[in-house]
């Protein structure tokens, strides 16, 4: 058993079963053996590999996607540019590289992460010299908010509650950290979902995002932006979607806490309706390939096919390919855009 597993099994020893969600972010968040508190966990030598670390085109596209909604909205003279878990730091690397080129953007913009693990903060300094880091959302200055979330959500620890009649029984993490369900209990945040969710299936809940899209929202609704959601899931969580990463492959997610990668499925209809109750704008919820064809991401990846042979132009038509292909990243992953009431909505979206 690995160290964190040792001490969550003398909690549940004392205390009694651990909510999925208490165990979880055990997993992720501890300060000694958390997953992303102890290791870069991105690129081949790490345990998965994000869009911005398989090619500079998701970033370079996401950025002029965001400097056309500031010039939609007026060029606001000072705004926070900020990225939500911004891992290695590549993809806001690649958006202040790529928008270099809009005139005032670089002026007005004040880079702002937010991010708490130590580890990679490091990583961001190497790339992001200037930036400002947060441990929380709530930090963000009260300025126009211009956001990317890439596979930031999805990392954020989920409730499961299985139907049971008019009921839901809640799972929990027992002795030998193995999965078990709780008495079944009404649930009335889920009352609206006993009309879809056939008996014995699973739903998720995800409170910590409800919380930051509150905080989203709230400052885009009072100071204008926009803020791209890119991840992995769908509209309207439905069945067990809980998983661990490590070296790439898929394992059992109560195996080696601490040591893996624990998510689960991103539902988007949570995110779009708490959004809308704060006054803000939201898009249709668009597949990742089909946003990146509507922002250009074949003639880009034409034009930096110009100057490359060989294995670096092989590999770059695999990058094309898994971003954007429904097969690979281009299906599985969808975005979301929230943006300021009355404005356009972002490009490549549909409002």
């Amino acid at each position: 058993m690995t160290p964190l597993g040792e001490i969550l099994e003398k909690a549940i020893g004392s205390a009694g079963p651990l909510r999925l969600d208490q165990y979880i972010d055990a997993c992720l968040s501890h300060p000694q053996y958390g997953y992303y508190a102890t290791r870069d966990p991105f690129g081949a030598a790490g345990d998965f590999i994000t869009a911005p670390e398989i090619s500079q085109m998701f970033g370079e596209l996401l950025g002029l996607c965001l400097a056309q909604s500031w010039v939609d909205q007026g060029r606001p003279g000072r705004f926070a540019l900020t990225e939500l878990g911004p891992g290695r730091g590549t993809l806001m690397a690649d958006i202040l590289r790529a928008t270099a080129v809009v005139p005032g953007f670089h002026d007005a913009a004040r880079v702002h992460l937010v991010e708490t693990s130590p580890a990679l903060r490091d990583a961001q300094r190497e790339r992001l010299a200037q930036a400002i880091w947060h441990d929380r959302v709530t930090d963000l200055p009260d300025l126009p908010l211009f956001l990317v979330a890439n596979e930031f959500f999805d990392a954020l620890p989920v409730r499961q509650f299985q139907r049971v009649g008019d009921s839901w029984r809640e799972r929990m993490v027992g002795p030998g950290l193995k999965s078990q369900f709780g008495p079944p209990t009404p649930v009335p945040q889920l009352s609206a979902r006993l009309d879809d969710t056939p008996d014995g299936r699973i739903v998720e809940l995800r409170p910590q995002a409800d919380d930051i899209v509150e905080t989203i929202s709230g400052h885009i609704a009072q100071n204008g932006g926009a803020a791209l959601i890119v991840d992995y899931g769908d509209w309207r969580s439905l069945g067990d979607t809980l998983q661990a990463v490590r070296d790439h492959a898929f394992e059992d997610p109560f195996a080696n806490p601490g040591q893996a990668d624990v998510t689960a499925h991103v539902d988007f209809e949570p995110i779009a309706r708490l959004a809308r109750s704060n006054g803000v704008a939201v898009s249709g919820l668009t597949a990742q390939g089909v946003l990146l064809e509507r922002l250009g991401i074949t003639p880009r990846a034409q034009a930096l096919a110009e100057n490359l042979t060989g294995v670096a132009l092989d590999a770059h038509i695999a990058a094309h390919r898994r971003l954007t292909h429904p097969e690979k990243m281009g299906q599985l992953f969808k975005a979301l855009a929230l943006y300021a009431n009355g404005s356009t909505c972002p490009p490549g979206f549909d409002p």
